[in-house]
């Protein structure tokens, strides 16, 4: 199996008409190349196309639509995805045309017929003859739909975040989004310490650059090794990304403390909380997937952390207990993580962030009534939409003994007019994200 065919299988699987048998890009992507012995280089080859490809959806779609609009019928499936491929690939891969031409010719003889291949060579052939040019604003009645083409977005997502973020760096929020997924990992300081990790990535060849919010956060120039390798570090690092990081930060734990971790997940906060308490105080995690709190309790143990796990649903009173301090990071529609997860600008819709709102006041109402009075409350989502993120904690304030807590200095930048942390997507390689430090009243 070459690289590009693994790149259709991805393709194949992610935009599957059967819904139930979808699979996110990088699971398939996992699973594919599972099956076979490839280099790091068809590896990495294969993954930049599968990934860009579905990314750029809506901008291939938009130069094959003069080629393909006039034809009776539907293209195959497998078809529309061999043509999407390759059109990325010419866009935006420094690949041999000719080569191109003929590896996907080559592949809709394989996955089609005679006819299909023939097809396939015509509209490639057409596309480097004509050399159309890129999208241009004049051509479209809406700015906002002239950019979701231009950069591959919903156009709704365009018009969400000029609405958050204004229109000054709208474009460089887009082209960041676009761009491969800046990793990171968080430093367990009960297994090593910041420099010593230094010199783990230093070693084999990965440069590292410390955040500048984050004090046990270490931003990488190689996603890859580091997702590859973290179970080989036995707890000292998880893989991370900086804005995901944040709302621990921000909490700021002391050692010895009491802390409450809701909705906790595979338990990435749940570690950087573990390794801030330093082995003194309480923590205590809730998870609703008793397969996602397997893995905590097993991630937990590896990092030296002693924490209780909970499986139940974060929105009941599952934990009878009070605590100093509580993290909710709430389900949400992501909106601020589509760099990071391919496949996500093209399932979610505008109604998401309405739809969730009211689990987001349930958790967050539950979430409040576990803390002690003068405790710190911290609520985030991977996302910037006003209806998850500000307008849920407005209603919060106005129904509670709470007000707003002080946050750290250097996020002043990031402080919306009402004083939350409120990270804009795809700027410096970041995940867009909401969070609030609330503090209840004695």
């Amino acid at each position: 199996m070459s690289a590009r065919t693994v790149g259709l299988a991805v393709v194949r699987d992610v935009f599957n008409l059967e819904p139930a048998q979808r699979r996110t890009a990088q699971e398939s992507l996992n699973y594919h190349l599972r099956k076979i012995s490839v280099d790091a280089r068809d590896r990495g080859f294969a993954t930049e196309l599968a990934y860009g490809a579905i990314k750029m959806r809506r901008l291939t779609e938009w130069y094959l639509h003069p080629y393909i609009e006039k034809r009776d019928k539907a293209l195959p499936p497998v078809i529309n995805e061999i043509l999407h491929l390759a059109i990325y690939e010419l866009l935006f891969m420094r690949s041999p045309e000719h080569a191109v031409v003929s590896e996907y010719v080559g592949l809709a003889k394989k996955f089609g017929h005679r006819g299909t291949a023939g097809l396939v060579n015509a509209v490639l052939r057409g596309f480097l003859r004509d050399k159309p040019e890129a999208p241009q604003a004049q051509a479209f009645k809406d700015t906002d739909d002239y950019l979701g083409i231009k950069h591959s977005f919903p156009t709704w997502i365009v018009k969400q975040w000029r609405a958050r973020f204004g229109g000054d760096r709208l474009e460089e929020m887009l082209e960041g989004m676009n761009a491969p997924a800046r990793a990171a990992v968080s430093i367990n300081a009960l297994r090593t310490d910041l420099e010593a990790v230094e010199k783990t990535f230093a070693g084999k060849g990965i440069q590292t650059n410390r955040s500048r919010f984050v004090e046990d956060t270490l931003l990488l120039q190689n996603a890859a090794y580091a997702q590859s390798n973290e179970s080989d570090a036995a707890g000292a690092w998880v893989v991370h990304s900086e804005s995901a990081a944040m709302p621990v930060d921000v909490m700021n734990p002391q050692s010895g403390e009491s802390l409450l971790d809701l909705c906790s997940g595979r338990g990435n906060k749940a570690l950087q909380e573990g390794s801030r308490l330093g082995g003194e105080g309480r923590l205590t995690c809730v998870e609703k997937d008793s397969r996602k709190a397997a893995v905590l309790q097993k991630r937990l143990e590896a990092g030296g952390i002693a924490a209780a796990v909970v499986i139940g649903d974060a929105t009941q009173p599952v934990v009878d207990d009070f605590f100093e301090r509580v993290i909710l990071d709430a389900p949400c529609s992501g909106t601020g993580t589509f760099g990071r997860h391919p496949e996500a600008r093209w399932r979610k819709a505008a109604e998401d962030g309405a739809r969730l709102a009211e689990l987001q006041r349930s958790l967050l109402e539950q979430a409040a009534s576990h803390l002690h009075p003068g405790g710190v409350l911290i609520y985030a989502v991977c996302s910037t939409d006003p209806r998850e993120s500000d307008d849920i904690v407005e209603a919060f304030l106005s129904r509670n003994n709470f007000s707003r807590g002080l946050i750290p200095g250097r996020y002043e930048e990031m402080l919306s007019a009402s004083g939350d942390v409120v990270i804009p997507p795809g700027i410096d390689g970041r995940d867009g994200f909401y969070i609030a430090r609330l503090e209840r009243g004695a």
